[in-house]
């Protein structure tokens, strides 16, 4: 599957540039500020100092400037403080001081008052986000690796109808998270095998969980950790090795996919029938050629047998299981039933795609 997100801004055609920012700690820009703001005040003091004679010193019988009184004079000048025992009282040192001391005093103050404005708006701003998003945040979707298997899990989901929001990825990898933030999801930092990671994600209040971290054995102890802090959720969780499947299922997973497995059989596939490959390879692309889906029985379905419906059908759900289409129990369909099938990824006038045109269902119609 493609790496690039199937989530897109509505101007994302539209010839505008998005250049990567560099995020930086606040310490660090407050940091650079101060050296800032330190390089005005020595340029000022040695600007003083040089044209010492210009100034005179009104509390000094002699009325000379040294080293001393330049610093002095330059700190409580860029200060705003202005005590006036030190002035200009040349000509071209009072125009220095209107066009570059005045100037250098304004640039110092907005460095050192504006950066602790920003910091404080900055935090502030970040603590009001994160409490606003903890409060919406229930019923989500908490996706444990943002690699290769879970970026591709969520461009599934999203192409499926779902909204960034409804997700929170948990990584340790600032690559990963980068790239969630890039795809417009909210990350958690840490390594999802510890709890109060787990607890900051809102696993608590999740309703699926989706695991796929490079390690079988973290995978385990995520599973574990998840299940214990939330019974109900729905865990989906990538196996490396097959014969890991069954302890994931065991540890509580709902859902094992063994990711080898898959690549292998469908690269076996491929080998003996190069069509048969390309169709499996277009089935498991999400928003291409065709697709499999779960939908509702519709109220004008009920009764017919899964051949005689518009779309292709290939297994029924009934009372929480999986039935084939040809399974003599399916042989006709019920209220309650879901139906599993192969259709056109996009509609299209010689494809119909009954269940997207607000047609009743089986269920709504029982209401």
């Amino acid at each position: 599957m493609a790496e690039t997100s199937a989530y897109a801004p509505k101007w994302a055609g539209t010839e505008q540039v998005a250049l990567p920012e560099t995020v930086r700690s606040p310490w660090w820009q407050l940091g650079r500020r101060l050296l800032a703001a330190l390089a005005i005040m020595v340029g000022t003091v040695l600007l003083v100092y040089f044209d010492r004679d210009a100034y005179a010193d009104n509390n000094d019988p002699t009325g000379q400037v040294n080293l001393v009184d330049a610093i002095y004079y330059t700190t409580v000048t860029l200060s705003t403080t202005g005590y006036g025992d030190i002035a200009p009282v040349a000509e071209h040192a009072r125009m220095i001081n209107a066009f570059i001391i005045t100037p250098a005093r304004i640039a110092f103050l907005v460095l050192l008052i504006g950066t602790t404005l920003e910091v404080l708006t900055k935090q502030g701003r970040d603590l009001i986000r994160v409490a606003r998003w903890r409060k919406k945040m229930s019923q989500h979707i908490v996706v444990v690796g943002y690699g290769t298997k879970g970026r591709s899990a969520v461009e599934t989901l999203l192409t499926s109808g779902l909204r960034p929001e409804e997700f929170v990825v948990v990584d340790p990898d600032p690559v990963a998270r980068s790239d969630a933030h890039s795809d417009g999801l909210a990350v958690v930092t840490g390594d999802a095998t510890r709890r109060e990671v787990l607890m900051r994600a809102g696993i608590k209040d999740a309703e699926q969980v989706i695991i796929t971290t490079n390690r079988d054995d973290s995978n385990v102890l995520t599973i574990l950790t998840v299940r214990q802090i939330n019974p109900e959720a729905w865990i989906v969780a990538a196996a490396r090795e097959r014969e890991n499947a069954p302890l994931m299922k065991q540890s509580g997973a709902d859902s094992v996919i063994t990711s080898a497995d898959a690549v292998g059989r469908l690269m076996g596939l491929s080998t003996i029938s190069p069509t048969l490959g390309a169709v499996m390879e277009d089935l498991l692309n999400s928003g291409l050629g065709l697709e499999v889906a779960e939908r509702d029985l519709l109220v004008n379905e009920v009764g017919k047998q899964p051949q005689q419906l518009s779309d292709q059908v290939i297994a029924v759900v009934r009372d929480e299981k999986v039935f084939r289409y040809f399974d003599p129990v399916v042989g006709t369909l019920s209220r309650g039933d879901r139906l599993v099938v192969v259709r056109a990824a996009k509609e299209l006038p010689w494809a119909p795609r009954p269940g997207t045109h607000g047609e009743d269902t089986a269920d709504a119609a029982d209401a």
